[in-house]
């Protein structure tokens, strides 16, 4: 077996947990979070966090770095949810802060001058590994990441707790949920 390397620009190195809650058995999702914890990119390391809820009347973004935040934004968030490509939606200053590590519970806090919003992932389906190249589900750019699925989540704003849970799908043959944390993740572009 030979050692292969990446040919591709590297764009991100860090982690992109998620949650996406429905109060329809999955047909739409009624909440949206994005939560990225970034080790490495050209716009620094840092934190940030993409909200879509009814909890926060719409979309909302809280980050350590404005930076990093619009990078995100511009490079990788516009493919995945297209609201959270909205460079004029304001950043909101947090903290960032986890708690927890599966498969116990395991929580991701962000704080703000008025708000602690907390997301948090338990119940954990089996992790896996899986690589998606640039072209994949028309993206140009590609990813290589872990999934730990989580079958319950929840997500909060000042203890305004978000309505829905998580569903079931499947991600390349292995069970998966819209509750992922996404950890050891690159992201890359052609050169």
């Amino acid at each position: 077996m030979q050692l292969q390397v990446n040919p591709h620009e590297l764009i991100l190195i860090g982690e992109n947990s998620f949650v996406r809650l429905s109060t329809d058995g999955g047909q739409t999702a009624a909440t949206r979070c994005s939560h990225w914890r970034v080790l490495w990119s050209p716009a620094g390391a840092g934190h940030a966090l993409f909200v879509d809820s009814p909890v926060t009347s719409g979309v909302r973004i809280y980050a350590d770095s404005v930076p990093l935040a619009r990078f995100l934004q511009t490079q990788i968030e516009y493919l995945l949810y297209k609201a959270f490509g909205d460079t004029s939606v304001p950043v909101v200053a947090a903290t960032f802060e986890r708690q927890g590590t599966p498969p116990g519970i395991c929580s991701e806090i962000a704080r703000a001058d008025k708000d602690e919003v907390r997301l948090s992932w338990s119940e954990f389906l089996e992790p896996f590994n899986f690589s998606a190249d640039p072209g994949f589900d028309n993206r140009p750019i590609g990813v290589q990441t872990t999934f730990f699925p989580a079958t319950a989540a929840q997500f909060s704003v000042g203890g305004r707790r978000a309505e829905g849970t998580p569903w079931k799908m499947d991600r390349g043959g292995k069970a998966s949920t819209t509750a992922c944390l996404a950890w050891c993740e690159t992201w890359f572009r052609p050169r």
